[in-house]
């Protein structure tokens, strides 16, 4: 099997900026030649093991940080963003896209950022009237895509709340549950803990210093609300120094990013990093195992599953995506080569959208992207109940998964048939994307291929594709 080649510029770049260095200083401690460094900050030569060796040796660096994925994120977003009617001429190939992804991934991340707030114009036109009017008016993306990419590309795993998260865990006393735990650490700041009748699941009273949460929660989303409360108000300084790094354009994105963070740090102490990692390997990564071991819903293994990215204890990558009945993906996050698309929902023959048909199963999926990678997907049901017969139930479908080379770590694997191409579903991104000509579900057709209409025909689709 041939080895991968690593151009990995822009990291290299990035590296020297953060260490001041010259670019003759850093290739005298990689031991290489100028000109030979400037190759590979260009990306006109890939990365060699032996720099790579120098990069751990002399500075540290965690060479699984070399692995291409921001790349691939980016690349999947900018073909997602070129299917974009607005774009009416045709759209760059995709090796120029992989090329400005691994050169200019700031140009790259600045067009995504332009075409996100022309989404955002377009969508708001009768807004956009009222706001030409106001001399403060600028364009801004969503706050909650800001937030959302935010957390894309870092990986969804933020080390310093991560870490943070993992030291309240363990200075829990022995005997003493984490929820106990958090009420106890509350109560020294001053804060009363009441587990009563309530409108919303979380309130906390400031003023009086007074945090009830709802009776009727089920007791991993109590636990879990108790702890995003204590982030709030004892972790309060790490999360706005982790803000201020973040540099959001609005006062509703870092407020939804705030929140988004005593979320993380929730999940981070009721699953600590390493413990959480050790159990997830032991058991073979079984949700229902991790669930009863942590105290913590299905939905939020899953998820704390898809965060396990920290340098040099990295857990498999897996994808999480939490879909709603419509079909719209509602959380998103892959640490894997597979994407999901910005806008819309996800390709019909995934799983995921299975599970509502088939409630407290594990749904099971071997599956095939065009670009031939192929995945292990698990899907399930989810549903939040209100805590009363007049109060709504909440229900999605949770999909999780990774590449197969790490299907085997998984029980939910076992006794699968995964050399067998036919095995594998056909799936996709976004139809816009996808470049599949027989698929029976395709909405509409791909953005890179001529379309043939024969008035005298009619296939699968109304249309044949070139």
């Amino acid at each position: 099997m041939a080895v991968q080649k690593l151009y990995v510029g822009a990291k290299l770049r990035e590296l020297r900026g953060r260490l001041s260095l010259t670019q003759k200083a850093f290739a005298d401690k990689l031991g290489v030649s100028l000109p030979y460094l400037n190759q590979m900050e260009n990306n006109n030569r890939p990365v060699s093991t032996a720099v790579v060796l120098s990069l751990a040796q002399e500075f540290g660096f965690d060479v699984t940080e070399l692995q291409p994925g921001d790349e691939a994120r980016l690349v999947s977003d900018m073909r997602e963003a070129f299917a974009d009617p607005v774009f009416t001429g045709p759209a760059p190939a995709l090796a120029d896209m992989r090329l400005a992804a691994a050169n200019a991934p700031a140009l790259a991340r600045a067009f995504l950022d332009l075409h996100a707030a022309y989404r955002q114009t377009h969508e708001r036109l009768a807004s956009l009237d009222e706001a030409l009017g106001r001399e403060d008016a600028r364009l801004q993306p969503s706050p909650w895509e800001e937030v959302r990419d935010f957390f894309h590309y870092c990986d969804n795993y933020i080390d310093a709340v991560d870490r943070s998260a993992e030291r309240f865990a363990t200075r829990c006393p022995p005997g003493t549950t984490i929820a106990d735990h958090a009420v106890q650490t509350l109560a020294s700041e001053g804060v009363k803990v009441i587990f009563g009748a309530c409108s919303d699941v979380r309130h906390f009273d400031s003023a009086a210093k007074v945090l009830t949460i709802s009776q009727d929660a089920a007791g991993a989303t109590q636990t879990f609300q108790l702890l995003l409360q204590l982030a709030l108000i004892v972790q309060n300084q790490l999360l706005e120094a982790t803000l201020d790094l973040a540099r959001f354009q609005s006062s509703e994105a870092r407020a939804i990013a705030k929140v988004g963070l005593a979320n993380y740090f929730a999940g981070a102490a009721l699953m600590p990093y390493r413990a959480f990692l050790s159990a997830a390997t032991d058991c073979r990564h079984d949700l229902e195992v991790l669930a009863r071991r942590f105290g913590a819903s299905l939905e939020q293994v899953a998820h704390r599953l898809s965060t396990m990215q920290r340098p040099g204890e990295k857990g498999i990558p897996f994808f999480f995506v939490r879909v709603d009945q419509a079909g719209t993906i509602t959380k998103r996050h892959s640490a894997t080569t597979l994407q999901f698309a910005r806008y819309g929902g996800a390709c019909p023959l995934w799983n995921v959208h299975q599970a509502f048909e088939l409630p407290g199963q594990f749904l099971r999926q071997l599956a095939e992207t065009p670009d031939g990678a192929r995945y292990f997907c698990l899907a399930r049901d989810v549903s939040k109940s209100g805590g009363a017969y007049h109060t709504p139930t909440r229900r999605y479908a949770i999909g999780l998964g990774c590449e197969m080379k790490h299907a085997g770590a998984l029980v939910y694997a076992d006794h699968m048939d995964v050399t067998a191409a036919e095995a594998y579903a056909p799936i996709g991104i976004s139809c816009r994307i996808c470049e599949r000509k027989t698929c029976h579900q395709r909405s509409v057709p791909p953005l890179e291929r001529q379309l043939r209409v024969d008035p005298d025909r009619r296939g699968m689709l109304p249309y044949q594709l070139d």
